[in-house]
């Protein structure tokens, strides 16, 4: 996993533009259309992100300052704003909160970068963990966006490149397990990568050197990482190999957010 947190932020500002480049020519009419995120239209995923981008600075000004970071109480009063605004209101404004969070990663000096300490969620964080929970959440969302405009969209490479070695922590906590006991191997390419799947009454991913002889699920990683964030549906799916795995049965393991 990368630990320095320079590329997290690099991926942060191309995830960023990236969306920028997407939203900025969007009306009214498509800023309302669904986006991948089922019960979110494109401008409730910028809404999302704005204020997910106020969080985010609260979270790093706590963590600067050697404070306790907020808590739920002081994120309601920000959804609550972001979701009375209007369409267009949270696409520029989402937009805009988006761009100065980026910007005060950018900001942060290297005594910053190695001093910055954040107990939160459960987690001890430092500038690249929390770096990686933003793009987590802001590379996912943009492809959520991405897709509802164009179905062959696929996760940002770089963005790909960093998760595809997180993805064992997000399946411990975020999967839904079916008390159905597996040993799955999974490789991807691009890039290559060898996990163990096991699952039952709980669910773990970890690092392998391979291992014959189990069901073998064969994928690209920007397609292993959309499965595990509950975003490898059917129409969207590249071709696979699937040996004696039931990929319907892992989409439902792993539902999303």
């Amino acid at each position: 996993m990368e630990t320095s947190p320079d590329p997290w932020i690099d991926a942060l500002r191309r995830s960023h533009d990236r969306l920028q480049t997407l939203v900025g020519p969007l009306d009214l009419a498509q800023l309302e259309q669904r986006s991948y995120a089922s019960e979110w239209s494109i401008a409730q995923v910028l809404s999302h992100l704005g204020s997910g981008a106020e969080i985010f600075d609260m979270f790093l000004e706590a963590g600067l300052a050697g404070q306790d970071p907020p808590g739920r109480d002081a994120f309601v009063p920000i959804w609550n704003v972001w979701n009375a605004k209007a369409p267009q209101a949270q696409a520029a404004d989402g937009l805009r909160t988006d761009e100065a969070a980026v910007e005060r990663f950018e900001s942060l000096d290297p005594g910053q970068k190695a001093d910055l300490r954040l107990h939160i969620f459960g987690m001890d964080l430092d500038v690249a963990g929390l770096a990686r929970m933003r793009v987590s959440e802001h590379s996912i969302h943009t492809w959520d966006v991405a897709v509802a405009l164009d179905p062959s969209a696929t996760v940002a490479p770089d963005a790909v490149g960093l998760l595809i070695d997180t993805v064992g922590q997000l399946a411990a906590r975020s999967a839904k397990p079916d008390g159905k006991e597996r040993r799955i191997l999974v490789s991807t390419s691009d890039p290559e990568r060898h996990f163990i799947l096991e699952t039952g009454d709980a669910v773990s991913l970890t690092e392998s050197d391979g291992e014959d002889g189990l069901p073998e699920l064969r994928l690209p990683a920007e397609a292993f990482v959309r499965l595990v964030y509950g975003r490898l549906g059917a129409h969207h799916t590249p071709p696979v190999q699937a040996d004696g795995v039931d990929l319907d049965e892992l989409r439902q393991l792993f539902p999303g957010f």
